[in-house]
C-alpha cells in the first residue's frame, strides 16, 4: 500500500501557515463546532499540536498548494532572468550609459574647475607683485575668476541633482512597496485556494478531531502517550509490518531436558549376576 506523502512547506509559507491558524484559534468562539476550545484542550496546547501535525495538515491541500507554488514561481521566473541581463556583462542600455557619464562629469566638474582657479588665481597674483608686472598676469588672474564661476556653478549644479534624485526616490519608493504587496490575479486566485482548502480541509477538521478525541493531547498532558497526540484527519495512517510474518504467529514449541542416566546402573531387572 502507498500513500502519499505530505508536501514540504516552504520556509516561506510557515508563517502564513501559522497566521491561518492563529485566525481560526482566535475565532473558535464563532464556530459551534470548535466551542469546547478552553475545556479539555485551550487555545495554546491546540496550537502546539498544530504546530506538531503541519506535514499532516498540510497535506490536505497538497494540490492548491502546488498549483500556488507553480503559479507564484512563473511569476518570479521573468523578473529574475530581468536581473541576469541587466548584470555586469550584459552592457547595461543607454540610458544607463549617460546617467553614468554624467555623474562622472558632475563630481569632476568642480574638482577640476577649482583647480584651475587656484592656479591661475594665484600665479596671476604672484606676477602683478613684479615691477613692471608682466602683460598677461591680468590675462591669468581674468582666467583664475573664470574657472572659479564655473566650479560654482558645478557644485551649483550638482547640489541640484542630488535634491531632484532624492525627491524622486522618495516618490517612486512607497509605491514600489506596495507593489511587492500586490499580487497577480492568477497567483492572487492561487493563494486565496491553498488558503481556503488548508483552513477548511486541515485546519478546522483537526482541531474538530483534537477536542472530540479524549486521547489526544499535547506531550505535557499525556507523556506515555505521544502517539495519542496528534488525531486523525478523516484517514489513518497505514501499518506496515514484515512480509515474513503470517496473520497470526502460532505458540513456540517448548523444550525439556532429556534425563539421562548410566547404562551399567540401571533398575532392579539389570542387577549383576
Amino acid at each position: 500500500m502507498h500513500m502519499k506523502s505530505a508536501p514540504h512547506l516552504l520556509a516561506e509559507d510557515r508563517p502564513e501557515y501559522e497566521r491561518i491558524l492563529d485566525d481560526a484559534l482566535r475565532h473558535a468562539h464563532e464556530r459551534p463546532d470548535l466551542a469546547a476550545v478552553g475545556e479539555r484542550l485551550n487555545a495554546v496546547q491546540l496550537r502546539t499540536m498544530a504546530l506538531d501535525a503541519t506535514a499532516l495538515i498540510t497535506e490536505t491541500a497538497a494540490t492548491e498548494y502546488d498549483h500556488y507554488v507553480k503559479a507564484r514561481e512563473e511569476l518570479r521566473g521573468p523578473a529574475e532572468g530581468a536581473d541576469h541581463e541587466s548584470g555586469p556583462g550584459s552592457g547595461g542600455s543607454p540610458n544607463q550609459s549617460g546617467a553614468g557619464i554624467g555623474a562622472v562629469v558632475t563630481v569632476l566638474a568642480p574638482v577640476l574647475a577649482g583647480t584651475a582657479a587656484f592656479i591661475f588665481l594665484l600665479s596671476g597674483y604672484l606676477l602683478r607683485l613684479l615691477s613692471p608686472p608682466p602683460s598677461f598676469a591680468a590675462t591669468m588672474v581674468a582666467a583664475g575668476w573664470f574657472f572659479a564661476a564655473v566650479m560654482a556653478a558645478a557644485i551649483l549644479a550638482a547640489a541640484v541633482g542630488l535634491l531632484i534624485t532624492a525627491l524622486r526616490n522618495g516618490s517612486t519608493s512607497q509605491p514600489a512597496e506596495d507593489s511587492d504587496n500586490e499580487l497577480p490575479e492568477d497567483v492572487a486566485r492561487a493563494r486565496e485556494a491553498w488558503r481556503h482548502a488548508l483552513l477548511e480541509r486541515g485546519i478546522l477538521p483537526f482541531l474538530r478531531d483534537a477536542l472530540a478525541d479524549p486521547d489526544a493531547g499535547p506531550a505535557s498532558r499525556t507523556p506515555h502517550r505521544s502517539a495519542n497526540r496528534i488525531p486523525k484527519i478523516g484517514y489513518s495512517r497505514p501499518d506496515f509490518s514484515s512480509p515474513d510474518d503470517g496473520p497470526a504467529a502460532g505458540p513456540r514449541p517448548t523444550f525439556t531436558s532429556p534425563d539421562f542416566t548410566s547404562p551399567d546402573f540401571g533398575g532392579p531387572e539389570h542387577e549383576p549376576d
